[in-house]
């Protein structure tokens, strides 16, 4: 009778446990028909493994998009910092399992090289866990358009040409970020929207301004020479779409200041999703803790 009870009241635990999460399903938007489904999805510039990345939303765009092809454009993982100091919580164990997981389950996972994952490099072509790890593709969207897939830090004048600088803008940008995880936490208390200090910066400084068009130049006029009608990068965490050169530049952003991906729709339609805005749309930003945990778990 006491093992009998015992099973009884396991069982009757268990059918309240699986009624109260379908209601939560049902009644805080978390279900299947909220997922976005694309031909290919492309992020850049991560920075797992850094203070400044935005992992809440990374695992939250991972969970609410579904694609055929998933590019990872460099500097996912930043080894610079890692190599400073050790930062791996479990939100970005979590990100990785994630990915593996798309892959495993049929999603072509392509990772794209970057500077602060150069460490990669030395062993292009390479597999892991079914993620092609490569430096640069050519991707053929459904309209048979050509774009030139790669991170971008091969057209960075200062990472070429005087690399002790590029590490020192690395450090005092971190301290950007730094800033910025402040500024947004007084902001968050005040229901207001993230914000970007450094990116605001970024754009009253004039120099970062002319960077950024050099930046774009080069690497059309590269696209250009490859015969491809566009190029899809990252590196310099500015999300644009434009005509330069007659090249198709996209910078798909980065995921520390901007949350943006790029995304082609089925129809062949490339666009860029700012995830700070798209997410109010299909997620319940009232959700507690409790349930963020949960979601994380059932993602």
């Amino acid at each position: 009778m006491f093992l009998l009870h015992n099973y009884y009241v396991l069982c009757n635990k268990s059918v309240i446990f699986l009624f109260k999460y379908e209601s939560y399903i049902m009644n805080n938007k978390h279900n299947p028909h909220n997922v976005l489904h694309f031909k290919t999805i492309w992020m850049s510039d991560l920075h797992l493994g850094t203070k400044g990345c935005q992992d809440q939303l990374i695992l939250e765009f991972i969970k609410y998009t579904r694609s055929d092809k998933l590019y990872l454009i460099g500097d996912i993982v930043d080894g610079w910092a890692l190599k400073k100091k050790w930062y791996w919580p479990q939100e970005h164990n979590d990100i990785v399992q994630k990915i593996l997981r798309k892959a495993r389950h049929g999603t072509k996972v392509y990772y794209v090289a970057g500077n602060h994952d150069e460490l990669l490099r030395k062993f292009i072509p390479i597999n892991f866990g079914k993620v092609q790890i490569i430096n640069q593709i050519i991707h053929t969207t459904q309209t048979k358009k050509k774009y030139l897939v790669i991170h971008g830090d091969q057209f960075d004048g200062v990472m070429q040409y005087a690399r002790w600088l590029s590490k020192l803008g690395s450090v005092a940008y971190e301290w950007l970020i730094t800033i910025n995880r402040y500024i947004n936490y007084f902001r968050k208390k005040l229901g207001k929207d993230y914000w970007s200090f450094s990116k605001f910066l970024k754009f009253k400084v004039k120099n970062a301004v002319n960077f950024m068009s050099n930046y774009e130049v080069l690497i059309s006029n590269y696209a250009k020479k490859r015969k491809v009608d566009g190029v899809i990068c990252g590196h310099i965490h500015h999300a644009v779409s434009k005509n330069t050169m007659g090249i198709h530049y996209i910078n798909d952003g980065d995921w520390v200041e901007s949350c943006t991906a790029l995304v082609e729709h089925f129809d062949g339609s490339l666009e860029l999703i700012d995830w700070n805005k798209k997410r109010k749309e299909i997620i319940d930003i009232t959700t507690n803790g409790a349930n963020k945990k949960l979601l994380r778990k059932t993602a």
